[in-house]
C-alpha cells in the first residue's frame, strides 16, 4: 500500500459522512496517473502553490490600492487568512482539511490588479464581461503552465467557481449549491475572513474610527479581529453539527451581525470618498492599458504564448491585464504614457 492509499483509507475512517473522500474524486479534465505520496487533493493544493498566478497575488490590492504601511492586507495575506478559517472550520467539521485548502488558496487567482476598481473596468471593457471568480477558473484551466493549466480535480474547480457572494447569500443558496461541503465552508470563510480584516485596515489608514463602528452587530461577534473570527467560527460549527445535515448553518444573531458588518463596509469603506478617488485613478491606468495593448498584437505573442488564432483581442488583452500586480500595472503606464525628462547633456553643464 503507498503512503497515498494509507491516507485515503484513513481518510474513509475518520471523515464526516458528509466530507469529499479523494478516492472518491470525480477525476480530473485529462486524466493523469496518481501520485503515490499524496492524494489528488494535496497535489492540487501543491500545484495552486507553486504557480505563478499565486506568486502575483502579494502584489495585488485587497482594498487599499498600493499602500505603503507594511501591515495592509494584500490579495495574497487574504488568501492566507481564508485558507487558516477554512481549514479550523473544516477539521472541527471532520471535513477533508486538502480540499478545503486547495480551494481557498486558489480562490482568488484571478482577481485584477487594483482590487475590485479592476474588476469594474474590466467587466465594463470585455464583451460578456468580467467576474473574478470565473477568471480564477480561466486562470487553473487554461492561463497557467503556458497554456496547459494546472488541470485541477473537479471538486477544486467548482469550489474556486462558487465562491464569491457579493452581497448575496451568505451562506450557499439552495438552488446551485456547490458541489462539496468543503466549497461551502470556503465561502463562508472568504467572507469572515474579509469582512474582519477590511475592518481592520479601515481603521489603520484613518477611513473609520472605533466611534464609527456598527455596535449592535460587534456586540453581537466582538469588538475585537480575533474575538469576531472566533464568534463566527465557533457558531458554525456548533450550528452546524446540531443540525445534522449536508449544509453550514450560522445561529440568526450571528448570521444578521455578519449581514449588517457586511453592508457597514460597503457603505462605509467599499464606497467611502477617500477609497473611490483612488479607484478612479486605477481606472484611467487600466483604461489605458486596455485601448493600448487592443493595437499591439505583437504584445501578446510575447506575453501570452499560449494563445491561437481565433480567440477575440479584448479576450487576450483582458487575460493579460487581470494577471498583472498592481506595480506591474503602474509601470506599464509611466513607461507608456508618462514623458520622462531628458537628462542635461555634458555640454550644457559647461
Amino acid at each position: 500500500m503507498t503512503p497515498r492509499e494509507r491516507w485515503e483509507a484513513l481518510e474513509e475512517e475518520i471523515l464526516s459522512p458528509w466530507a469529499a473522500r479523494a478516492a472518491r474524486s470525480r477525476g480530473r479534465p485529462k486524466p493523469e496517473p496518481e501520485c503515490p505520496l499524496r492524494t489528488c487533493f494535496q497535489r492540487d493544493r501543491d500545484r495552486i502553490i507553486h504557480s505563478k498566478a499565486f506568486r502575483r497575488l502579494k502584489h495585488k490590492t485587497q482594498v487599499f490600492l498600493a499602500p505603503t504601511g507594511d501591515h495592509y492586507r494584500t490579495r495574497l495575506t487574504h488568501t492566507l487568512e481564508v485558507a487558516q478559517i477554512a481549514r479550523t472550520i473544516a477539521r472541527a467539521l471532520r471535513l477533508n482539511e486538502d480540499l478545503t485548502e486547495a480551494i481557498a488558496l486558489g480562490h482568488d487567482l484571478g482577481h485584477t490588479p487594483f482590487g475590485h476598481a479592476g474588476e469594474e473596468v474590466l467587466n465594463e471593457l470585455v464583451p460578456g464581461g468580467f467576474r473574478h471568480y470565473e477568471q480564477s477558473l480561466r486562470v487553473v484551466d487554461y492561463l497557467e503552465k503556458e497554456g496547459r493549466g494546472l488541470n485541477l480535480t473537479h471538486e477544486v474547480r467548482d469550489g474556486i467557481l462558487k465562491h464569491s457572494k457579493g452581497l448575496g447569500p451568505i451562506l450557499s443558496p439552495e438552488e446551485d449549491p456547490p458541489l462539496t461541503l468543503e466549497a461551502e465552508v470556503v465561502r463562508l470563510a472568504d467572507l469572515i475572513a474579509y469582512v474582519n480584516h477590511d475592518l481592520d485596515d479601515a481603521l489603520r489608514a484613518g477611513i473609520l474610527r472605533e466611534r464609527d463602528l456598527p455596535q449592535r452587530a460587534l456586540s453581537v461577534l466582538g469588538q475585537r479581529h480575533a474575538a469576531r473570527i472566533n464568534t463566527v467560527v465557533q457558531d458554525v460549527v456548533r450550528e452546524t453539527l446540531a443540525a445534522r445535515e449536508r449544509r453550514l448553518r450560522l445561529s440568526r444573531p450571528v448570521l444578521q451581525a455578519l449581514e449588517e458588518l457586511r453592508e457597514f463596509l460597503f457603505e462605509r469603506v467599499y464606497r467611502a470618498p477617500q477609497v473611490r478617488r483612488e479607484f478612479e485613478k486605477a481606472r484611467r491606468v487600466l483604461i489605458h492599458l486596455f485601448e493600448y495593448y487592443l493595437q499591439k498584437e505583437k504584445v501578446w505573442e510575447k506575453e501570452m504564448p499560449c494563445y491561437e488564432e481565433g480567440v477575440p483581442k479584448e479576450r487576450v488583452v483582458c487575460d493579460f491585464i487581470a494577471g498583472m500586480t498592481d506595480r506591474y500595472a503602474l509601470y506599464l503606464y509611466e513607461k507608456l504614457f508618462l514623458p520622462r525628462p531628458y537628462p542635461l547633456s555634458l555640454t550644457e553643464d559647461k
